[in-house]
């Protein structure tokens, strides 16, 4: 009776890598505003941070776009992630 070993009964009852969808990263547009779920995506901190940094003047100010919506230029966060890296 031929002996088999519980890994290859674990890679028989797992899905092939090749069926599974691909991954994307987000991408950050050229123009056009982001609001915070999406800058947050781009920039790995809390909400609490990212206000925090907005009130000491460390992260781009957003601007009002409507009473009840808030937003950040996509130039302004390009320009704050590229001074991150010098």
């Amino acid at each position: 009776m031929p002996r088999t070993t519980s890994n290859s009964r674990v890679a028989a009852a797992l899905p092939a890598a090749a069926s599974l969808p691909p991954i994307h990263a987000p991408t950050l547009p050229q123009v056009g505003f982001l609001r915070q779920a999406q800058v947050l995506q781009f920039i790995p901190i809390s909400k609490s941070t990212l206000w925090r940094r907005v009130q000491t003047h460390s992260f781009p100010e957003p601007v009002k776009l409507s009473p009840r919506v808030t937003a950040w230029r996509v130039e302004d966060i390009r320009q704050w992630i590229a001074a991150q890296g010098q």
